[in-house]
C-alpha cells in the first residue's frame, strides 16, 4: 500500500470530518434499524421438522444429531466444505476462515445455544485436519445424511429442539456467513478495506485482490494460489510449513 494513493479522498479541518461524519451516520443508523426488522423476520420464518434420531459421526462415533443441542434448545452449525484426499492445505480457504472466527461458543453457550462444525468429509481425514487446526469446537461427519443435517455445505444453519423434535429454522447463503467473521466487519472500517476487487473504491485507490486470494497466502503472506499456499488462518498453526503441492481436489463434497 503507498502512503501517498492518489484520488485519495480529500483532507479536511476536524469539524467539517466530524459533519461529514454524521452525515453516514444517518445511513449507518437506518441500516441498523433494517437489520433489527429483517431479524425479526427471520424469527417469524417457517420451521421445516425432520427426524432428529439420524446418526453423524464425531470422536466418540455414531451420534443421533439431537446429542449434537447438547442439552439446549438451540443449535446453530458451521456446514464446512471437504476435498476427499486433500491435505490440510488443500482445504476451503473460506471456510477454514469461517471456523478460525467461531472457536470459542462460550456467549452462544451462556444464551442456551449450541454450536457445532458439519462437514461431508471421512471421519478420519476431518479428525486429523481438526487436530492441526487445534479446533476445540465439537465437529461431526455427516457423510451421505440427507438435508437438512447433510447436503450443500459452505453456510450457517440453525435449528430449534423442543423436547425430542427437532426443526430447521434459518439458513444462510452466500455472504451471509460473513456475521460471524469479525476480521471483515473490521476492514470495512478501515480506509483500504478488504482489498478486495469487487470493492468500490476511490479512484485511483490500490488495486484489490480477488476475494479467494486474499484468504490464502504464501510463506510470505502475500495473497498466491502458488504450490505452497494455504489458508491464512493455517500460518498461525504449528507445523504449517510450506508444503510442495497444494493437493486441491476438482471436485467438493
Amino acid at each position: 500500500m503507498t502512503s501517498d494513493p492518489t484520488g485519495r479522498p480529500p483532507v479536511v479541518d476536524l469539524a467539517n470530518w466530524e459533519a461529514a461524519r454524521e452525515e453516514l451516520l444517518v445511513r449507518e443508523k437506518a441500516h441498523t434499524r433494517e437489520g433489527d426488522a429483517i431479524a425479526a423476520a427471520r424469527r417469524r420464518l417457517p420451521m421445516v421438522e425432520f427426524d432428529g434420531t439420524v446418526e453423524v459421526i464425531g470422536h466418540d462415533g455414531p451420534v443421533p444429531f439431537l446429542d449434537l443441542f447438547q442439552g439446549r434448545d438451540e443449535l446453530v452449525v458451521y456446514k464446512h466444505m471437504w476435498y476427499d484426499g486433500a491435505p490440510h492445505q488443500g482445504q476451503c480457504e473460506g471456510c477454514t476462515t469461517t471456523v478460525w472466527h467461531l472457536r470459542d461458543a462460550v456467549y452462544l453457550n451462556a444464551r442456551g445455544v449450541s454450536f457445532a462444525v458439519l462437514t461431508p468429509g471421512r471421519w478420519d481425514e476431518v479428525a486429523s485436519f481438526i487436530e492441526f487446526m487445534g479446533y476445540t469446537q465439537p465437529w461431526y461427519s455427516v457423510r451421505d445424511v440427507d438435508e437438512p443435517v447433510g447436503g450443500d455445505m459452505g453456510y450457517l444453519a440453525c435449528f430449534l429442539r423442543e423436547g425430542d423434535r427437532v426443526f430447521l429454522t434459518y439458513s444462510t447463503t452466500g455472504r451471509g456467513n460473513e456475521r460471524v467473521n469479525g476480521s471483515m466487519g473490521l476492514l470495512d472500517m478501515t480506509p483500504y478495506g478488504r482489498g478486495e476487487r469487487w470493492e468500490d473504491n476511490p479512484e485511483g485507490w490500490p488495486e484489490g485482490r480477488d476475494a479467494s486470494g486474499s484468504w490464502r497466502t504464501n510463506v510470505d503472506e502475500n495473497s498466491d494460489w502458488g504450490p505452497t499456499s494455504r489458508p491464512v488462518a493455517q500460518w498461525t498453526r504449528p507445523g504449517a510449513t510450506p508444503a510442495d503441492t497444494l493437493g486441491r481436489q476438482s471436485h467438493c463434497h
